[in-house]
């Protein structure tokens, strides 16, 4: 028996492979409005009116079909079409090729109802309503499409390996050069303040080192010296003036002081003790 491809109804190649993964024998389609809220589709409005937005029992499957490569091997992204029959002939009536979770949406108010976008031949795309007449075989209905966002996933992953192989091989044909010092060949480098720099003289006669070229540390010469003390050499030494008390304490033992040479001072002048230029021990 020859193969067909769901979502064309067109004849496969004998080398393709097919696995059913879920059936159900009748499942209610219905004709539903567009979508005027993005919350998402509400089953109540499809049973309004005695089923009156229903148009067709059908037969669901979830088919997975898998073409072989050029080698005869089995395609490592098989395609799976979510397919609308009619349960008594066989022939096709919707199909949906499940790319992606969009596809299939579950309705906000029931388990047993979904909202799946079908596609035809040409690529014109609508959407209907599902209805499963029990709430298990909804329940295995989803089941079967999470193994398949499962395959896909596991299928992308398994691909970026082969990818990544390939660019290695590429990289590997690239000519690496050889930058090594061969026999015989050596590297000088020139250190910044090993000899060499030119010298410049302040008026003072004081003499710094500079650098314009591109071994300088700064990019601009450190400062002149300050010149020598006005009035004197190089060796006049210039006292800074005594720092101040520490604290009040030191103060005033400086004043007490004082004033006990003062005293003692006094005392011996009212002794007779001189030691002026007059006195009388000259």
């Amino acid at each position: 028996m020859t193969s067909v491809d769901p979502s064309t109804g067109q004849p496969l190649p004998a080398d393709a492979i097919q696995r059913v993964l879920y059936v159900a024998p009748n499942v209610h389609v219905y004709q539903i409005p567009p979508l005027t809220s993005s919350k998402g589709y509400t089953a109540a409005h499809w049973t309004a009116d005695n089923n009156r937005w229903q148009i067709f029992t059908a037969r669901l499957r979830v088919i997975e079909t898998a073409l072989a490569d050029e080698e005869g091997k089995e395609s490592e992204s098989p395609k799976t079409d979510i397919v609308l029959e009619d349960p008594k002939s066989g022939d096709l009536f919707a199909a949906a090729p499940y790319t992606s979770e969009a596809v299939v949406q579950q309705a906000l108010d029931s388990m047993r109802f979904f909202a799946i976008r079908v596609q035809d031949g040409g690529g014109r795309k609508a959407t209907l309503g599902i209805g499963f007449e029990d709430r298990s075989e909804a329940f295995d209905f989803g089941v079967s499409l999470q193994e398949v966002r499962k395959a896909q996933t596991s299928n992308v992953g398994t691909s970026a390996p082969a990818k990544n192989k390939e660019h290695v091989t590429r990289s590997s044909k690239i000519e690496h050069k050889d930058f090594s010092l061969k026999a015989g060949e050596t590297i000088t480098v020139k250190l910044p303040g090993k000899g060499g720099r030119p010298q410049s003289t302040t008026k003072d006669g004081q003499s710094f080192t500079h650098d314009d070229g591109e071994g300088s540390l700064f990019a601009i010469p450190p400062p002149i010296p300050p010149p020598p003390y006005p009035g004197g050499g190089e060796d006049v030494l210039i006292l800074a003036p005594p720092p101040p008390p520490s604290s009040a304490r030191e103060a005033i033992l400086e004043k007490r002081r004082s004033r006990q040479v003062d005293a003692s001072q006094s005392a011996a002048m009212d002794a007779g003790f001189d030691d002026g230029e007059f006195g009388e021990f000259q």
